[in-house]
């Protein structure tokens, strides 16, 4: 487990060439081995603008390894207040590169998953920059809802896709476990972009299925809907899973939009795909 940034924390944002107007965010982060596993192959970073959940995979120690490559690469995309899609996209190439070179060539594969949201600025205004690959998640809750803003990168979103199996049937399937990309594993990863408006009263939630394999997303909803402050939010998720079974590691970041101050010229739309290479 590697553990990038501050677990608990507030930051107040200035907007460039933007006199009077700014940002106030809040984040509070969890973590947890779970109650069936050995050790922790999650890893996160949890520092403004970037936040993000990585989940490992290969067993042993090979997954913790991949999982903290691409949070260490991560972390290098931090040189200012606001970051590019670009230089995430750059972090993920280049972790899949350390990842290569550490793994144990003996090994079948190593890997890992990763989800994030990241502040970046698009024509004045400020956006998260969600990113995905893998089945980690990230959901935004706001005026009372839940949505999932990512999609997950697994065999089984694609039966659901396909109208195959039920969506609440996804996760006792046999397959439920199997997913269609990741960073790592020798191969350049795929990741998907999404962009959302940075509204006072956002709640972003980042995950890793630890916690979306054991409770369901109206407990998620409950749960950020409490009114707690995110530190004690994204341990209390963390508990839930623990308390529902906690058959894996389980990782939580929860990042709150508290002020935004000033008129921001911002559309209302709900989250949309952006390829960050513009093509």
């Amino acid at each position: 487990m590697t553990e990038i940034g501050r677990k608990s924390a507030e930051r107040v944002l200035s907007l460039p060439g933007r006199a009077g107007v700014g940002l106030v965010i809040a984040w509070g982060a969890a973590t947890d081995t779970g109650r069936r596993r050995d050790h922790n192959e999650d890893s996160l970073i949890a520092e403004s603008p970037m936040f993000a959940v990585a989940d490992g995979m290969g067993g042993h120690s090979a997954g913790d390894v991949a999982s903290a490559a691409v949070v260490a690469r991560l972390a290098e995309a931090v040189v200012t207040d606001f970051t590019e899609p670009e230089a995430i996209e750059y972090a993920l190439h280049e972790a899949t590169v350390d990842i290569g070179e550490a793994a144990d060539e003996k090994s079948l594969g190593v890997g890992t998953t990763v989800t994030g949201a990241a502040l970046t600025m698009q024509e004045g205004d400020p956006f998260w920059t969600v990113f995905n690959v893998g089945d980690s998640r990230v959901y935004a809750f706001e005026q009372n809802e839940l949505h999932q803003v990512t999609t997950d990168h697994s065999v089984v979103q694609e039966l659901v896709a396909a109208g195959l199996i039920r969506a609440e049937d996804a996760e006792s399937h046999p397959e439920s476990n199997v997913i269609t990309r990741a960073v790592g594993f020798n191969a350049e990863p795929r990741t998907d972009f999404w962009v959302v408006p940075v509204r006072k009263g956002l709640r972003l939630l980042l995950c890793s299925d630890g916690l979306t394999k054991e409770i369901d997303d109206e407990r998620i909803r409950l749960h950020l809907a409490a009114g707690l402050t995110p530190m004690e939010t994204a341990q209390a998720l963390v508990d839930a899973a623990l308390a529902s079974g906690g058959r894996d590691n389980v990782t939580t970041i929860v990042v709150d939009v508290v002020e935004a101050n000033g008129v921001l010229d911002i559309e209302d739309t709900a989250p949309r795909a952006r390829n960050p290479r513009g093509d």
